[in-house]
């Protein structure tokens, strides 16, 4: 039953109030014509929760903005919307087209900085893999009544392929319910080739203003956290407080090996306790064992990544020497489950920080 405006309302009496369910909920295909952004396209997508979101079909269906009650929930990037036309793979340059956003998809086998695998392919691998350039196929827009929630699907279908190569595809479908302040992105992947092949899939979020800024609280329960330069591991006071903008570019990476409730689930939070928004991931930890963790605080270029995903962004090397390198054998499916949910309010930021420290001491407890 969909809550909206500070009450519940069901299906019949939201109906007798409006003369299209597009006045609450909707999702708008458009075509970006201009500049950098063709070939990108678009779909739109409100909620009278007040999250709203613009995914790319052009671009693996990632989801390039969110904002929720006029509030930025993400950095944007220099470059934004760019078509996959204009992917460059070399070296660094996925950044040319690196809009930031809420969701960034990296991947499918790879996912780092260039590297040569000697074991694998043997070629350089570009940045962060080939997955946000792929445009999405077989792309559509389901919505409807299920029971007394309204709920939207968008699907849609890439694949990573070459021949003599790797033959990857990936099925996604994100999912957004009437008056709900929260994304549920489901991805199934399938090894259609004759051969295994690694799996590396990251999902790159990328919070920014005004969530973000300084004193903005990571809240991670994680069972060990490593530094990226010397794999040293640290602890929550090096890296849970966010900086305000600095003046010289520096980057860290953190990589985090979070603990699950007694229901398998992960749980991290970003809280920004001055404005009183937060924004939460939720997501098995069978399917998705690694948060990656980096710090930009760079004037103009302000952002953090929360980047949860079945691997390390540190390459195939770092992943092998710590046996966290996966593969997909041919003819199998992997699944990838994730939630991305808003926190409104003071009451809200504190009630997820008890239920989460709870679940996470049962689990040890039952662990043990």
């Amino acid at each position: 039953m969909p809550k909206l405006f500070g009450r519940k309302y069901t299906r019949r009496q939201l109906l007798d109030r409006v003369g299209d369910i597009s006045q609450l909920i909707h999702a708008r295909r458009a075509e970006l014509r201009e500049g950098f952004a063709q070939g990108a396209d678009l779909i739109e997508v409100f909620n009278a929760s007040g999250l709203g979101f613009s995914v790319l079909p052009g671009r693996a269906l990632d989801i390039s903005s969110a904002h929720y009650k006029g509030q930025s929930l993400c950095f944007r990037s220099g470059p934004g919307d760019v078509g996959p036309a204009f992917y460059e793979p070399e070296g660094f340059k996925w950044g040319r087209g690196w809009f930031g956003g809420l969701v960034t998809s990296c991947g499918l086998d790879f996912v780092g900085h260039p590297e040569i695998d000697p074991e694998e392919e043997n070629v350089e691998m570009p940045l962060h893999g080939r997955l946000s350039y792929i445009p999405a196929k077989n792309v559509g827009i389901e919505a409807k009544w299920e029971g007394e929630d309204y709920v939207m699907r968008i699907r849609g279908q890439m694949r990573q392929a070459e021949v003599f190569g790797e033959n990857l595809e990936l099925t996604r479908e994100i999912i957004s319910v009437l008056g709900e302040r929260r994304v549920k992105i489901r991805d199934r992947v399938e090894n259609l080739a004759a051969d295994r092949s690694p799996l590396m899939l990251v999902y790159h979020c990328n919070p920014g203003f005004p969530l973000l800024d300084r004193g903005t609280r990571l809240m991670i329960h994680s069972d060990k956290s490593t530094e990226w330069l010397h794999d040293k591991e640290v602890s929550p006071a090096d890296y849970a407080l966010a900086k305000g903008p600095q003046q010289k570019a520096h980057d860290d990476v953190y990589v985090h090996r979070p603990l699950s409730d007694r229901q398998g689930q992960v749980h991290v939070g970003l809280l920004n306790d001055k404005l009183g928004l937060g924004l939460y991931w939720k997501f098995k930890r069978s399917e998705i064992p690694i948060v990656n963790h980096w710090q930009h605080f760079h004037k103009g270029t302000y952002v953090t990544g929360i980047e949860p995903g079945n691997c390390s962004v540190l390459g195939r090397a770092w992943n092998r020497k710590h046996k966290t390198l996966q593969y997909i054998e041919p003819g199998e499916v992997r699944e990838f489950n994730i939630e991305i949910g808003v926190l409104d309010g003071q009451r809200e930021m504190q009630t997820f920080e008890r239920r989460v420290n709870q679940g996470i001491t049962e689990g040890k407890k039952r662990r043990q």
